[in-house]
């Protein structure tokens, strides 16, 4: 299983991390129109991203936690989402749905995302990803950290929930 060492954070605007990740020079793969759907699992949390450059299942399992966090993930590409939101559906349930503009850049072996999240509004998100399970974690955490400061990301910004646990709290006031 892939190890991820990420952080989440919500911040007022788009345009200084975009700025900073050009300044970078990061690779910049597009602009994806996003729905994840979530599924009910007993633990962990089962998605299935459909979008136009990134269509997978992927499940995950991590602390919330609003800091620099470790996250275990699977990632299956899929090529007809629908049929497959239909079957998980009637196995496992919805738990619910989140809708995102997200802008998706990399350095190196670390993603980024640039996240408009309808109801929410707008998230910086990074990842080191480790696909080996070779890297040193510390290094990994030591990275992320990195990344979260040249983004100015202050510690309140960091957001320990997903989206959908987010989705799904706003709904409950």
């Amino acid at each position: 299983m892939p190890v991820n060492m990420e952080f989440k954070a919500r911040v007022a605007g788009l345009a200084d991390a975009r700025l900073w990740l050009q300044s970078q020079h990061a690779r910049f793969v597009g602009t994806d129109e996003q729905v994840d759907v979530y599924f009910r699992v007993p633990e962990g949390r089962l998605k299935l991203r459909m979008g136009h450059i990134e269509r997978a299942l992927i499940y995950y399992r991590r602390e919330e936690n609003a800091a620099i966090r470790q996250s275990d993930v699977w990632l299956y590409p899929v090529q007809d989402a629908q049929t497959l939101k239909q079957l998980l559906a009637a196995c496992l349930g919805i738990l619910g749905e989140v809708h995102k503009k997200r802008e998706i850049y990399f350095i190196g072996q670390t993603k980024f995302h640039l996240d408009e999240v309808s109801g929410l509004g707008f998230f910086v998100e990074a990842e080191v990803i480790d696909d080996s399970a070779i890297v040193d974690k510390q290094q990994m955490e030591q990275l992320a950290a990195y990344y979260r400061d040249s983004l100015h990301i202050a510690a309140d910004q960091l957001v320990q929930a997903s989206y959908l646990d987010l989705i799904l709290a706003a709904n409950d006031k």
